[in-house]
């Protein structure tokens, strides 16, 4: 009866659970029991170019949460993707202990060839999971917090937010380029060997490292769902259509919209945790404004105000990336300028809006 109740009032969500719990069973059963020799196969790096584009869908869920029903664009969303990112690096980094190129089991191995002669303070702590998965939420959580304290109680919004949402992805970036930080640098952090005590390379752990991808996107979804059908969503909602009325009123409009940022912050951070024990490598281009711009491509491209319009997005601009960069590798920015062009002049609503509108799911 419950589902029946998500399936009416959601059912682009719907079918999103579903098709994300079809893919948890089908996929480790293609990899891991079918006999490589069978043209049902399914290859380890597929699983793992799959588990990429699923962290990529979280991201765009995150930013959809705020852009989409609360009307904060935000431009540098990439740096809280990146930053959880660096977390789970920097928890990789330090379990190759002895393993490592120099064979010290304290420093990394960049670290030893810059001279540094002991580990800094702010990477104790990073040989324990636990302590690292609570950085991958809170480093990108109070970084939120500090900036959307001073943003919105400054009542900055609009493009004036979005410039410095995308002047701090750039300050980070550039901030991370430089060796003193003690991340790597241009380099960053990379050749990672366990989880866990896990082998990073074994078919088993990239399995694992997709069916957590599954999870989190799942319950991420499931989760801003119910913030969106709450009481606070709908003050989020009234926030974006008349901020200033929604303020008359009595809310504490600053609050609302400062709360809804740092969460749509950890669930970035999240999603840059989970991807990169899977593309093994994480570097200050992470940061790079160009990336946080094709965030925003993905989420309207799906459709704006719609999370699982935003999955979709994601989904679709990326497999489409993975094809045109391998065949026109010269031709894909300008295919997604196109892209981006096309969606804003001929579908306002993206592809959800052009389902809507031929009447395959009622209005919300």
């Amino acid at each position: 009866m419950l589902l029946g109740r998500f399936y009416h009032s959601d059912r682009g969500g719907a079918i999103l659970l579903a098709g994300l719990f079809l893919l948890a069973i089908v996929v480790p059963v293609l990899n891991l029991v079918v006999p490589e020799s069978s043209p049902f196969h399914l290859s380890t790096y597929t699983v793992t170019l799959i588990g990429k584009y699923l962290c990529y869908a979280l991201l765009a869920l995150a930013l959809d949460l705020i852009w989409g029903y609360c009307g904060i664009l935000s431009l540098g969303h990439g740096a809280f993707f990146a930053l959880g990112g660096y977390a789970m690096g920097m928890y990789l980094m330090r379990q190759i202990g002895d393993r490592g190129v120099y064979g010290n089991p304290e420093l990394p191995d960049f670290m030893v060839f810059l001279n540094w002669q002991e580990l800094p303070w702010y990477w104790l702590g990073f040989d324990m999971f636990w302590f690292a998965m609570l950085m991958v939420v809170l480093v990108p959580g109070l970084l939120a917090f500090v900036f959307g304290w001073f943003s919105f109680r400054s009542r900055v919004t609009g493009v004036y937010l979005a410039i410095i949402t995308q002047a701090l992805t750039f300050a980070l970036m550039l901030a991370f380029f430089r060796n003193e930080m003690g991340f790597g640098g241009n380099n960053g952090m990379t050749d990672f060997k366990d989880i866990l005590g896990f082998d990073l390379q074994a078919d088993s752990t990239r399995v694992a490292l997709f069916l957590a991808s599954v999870v989190a996107l799942a319950v991420s979804y499931v989760a801003c769902r119910f913030i969106i059908n709450s009481k606070l969503g709908r003050v989020i909602v009234a926030i974006r259509d008349a901020e200033s009325r929604t303020r008359f009123v009595g809310y504490q409009v600053e609050r609302f919209k400062l709360w809804l940022f740092v969460f749509s912050a950890v669930l970035a951070g999240i999603a840059g945790a989970l991807y990169v024990p899977q593309v093994g490598i994480i570097n200050p281009s992470e940061f790079a404004p160009l990336n946080s711009i094709e965030l925003v491509i993905w989420v309207a491209v799906g459709g704006r105000g719609m999370l699982y319009g935003a999955v979709l997005g994601a989904l679709l601009v990326n497999y489409a990336k993975t094809y045109f960069t391998a065949a026109f590798p010269d031709l894909w920015l300008f295919a997604l300028g196109a892209l981006f062009v096309l969606v804003t002049i001929f579908l306002p609503k993206g592809l959800v809006g052009l389902w809507k509108k031929r009447g395959k799911e009622p209005e919300p």
